[in-house]
């Protein structure tokens, strides 16, 4: 999972996104839940990073992270290599398990904290999985009204400014209010601007200018163009970045 452009937060704080390539599962029953969730701990340490959030859904991850001594980027490669690695082994696979692409939001203030806590805490009940966030084993929210066992709690329960257990009560009262939290979703798609295009093309293949894969023999051409379209950029964009036709980028596309 590379790094990627995004606002640099103030905090140290981001909400970040990450989700299985092409949309397939991360997790299959529950010791694949439980194997990440070990994972994010043993990298926690090597990091030195602070964990406050997570969601885990079947395709899908939240985090609400503070980075430490690594960046964010390298702390994902080490979870990448680490889970993926366990993963192929247990389901007898190959390839690639993580979108490479992250998406990330940097959370600016107190308000927005406890805001995208919520948001992430209540993915599951928004997706039908179950009828309150309490019932869902896969979050931290268990956390932060029992017993803390991975996440730092301490920064969301101190912004009710009361007791710890009062402070508790509080936390469950404020995740069944309505809401307009407008926080970061998960969705199917991820719309890459032009610069970031190239900079995964550059990243990725090698090719500091995009338009140096039309000097390319034709199987390396369609196999990066390829790789590209499974990324999500789009046709237009690699017509713009590469110089290649649409045309020609489309019949590469539908070629099994």
């Amino acid at each position: 999972m590379p790094r990627t452009k995004r606002e640099k937060s103030r905090t140290g704080i981001y909400h970040v996104i990450f989700r299985g390539f092409k949309e397939q599962e991360i997790f299959k029953d529950d010791q694949d839940y439980y194997k990440f969730i070990q994972t994010l701990k043993d990298v926690k340490k090597l990091s030195g990073c602070e964990l406050y959030g997570y969601c885990l859904i079947s395709n899908h991850i939240h985090l609400l992270i503070k980075e430490g001594q690594e960046s964010m980027a390298t702390m994902f490669r080490r979870i990448g290599v680490r889970y993926v690695n366990w993963y192929n082994w247990k389901y007898q696979r190959r390839g690639q398990l993580f979108q490479d692409r992250y998406k990330c939001e940097a959370v600016q203030s107190s308000g927005c904290f406890i805001s995208v806590l919520r948001h992430i805490h209540m993915n599951p009940v928004k997706a039908k999985l179950v009828h309150s966030p309490e019932g869902y084993e896969y979050s931290s929210y268990v956390e932060y009204t029992k017993i803390p066992r991975l996440c730092d709690v301490r920064n969301g329960l101190e912004a009710f400014h009361y007791s710890q257990h009062r402070a508790r009560i509080l936390f469950k009262e404020y995740h069944m209010e309505e809401n307009r939290d407008r926080c970061m979703e998960y969705d199917r798609g991820v719309r890459w601007k032009d610069d970031e295009a190239a900079e995964y093309i550059a990243e990725h293949f090698g090719l500091k200018m995009p338009k140096k894969i039309q000097q390319l023999d034709g199987t390396k051409r369609n196999e990066i163009l390829k790789a590209c379209r499974e990324e999500g950029i789009s046709i237009r964009q690699l017509e713009r970045l590469t110089g290649v036709s649409y045309g020609l980028i489309r019949k590469i596309e539908t070629v099994r």
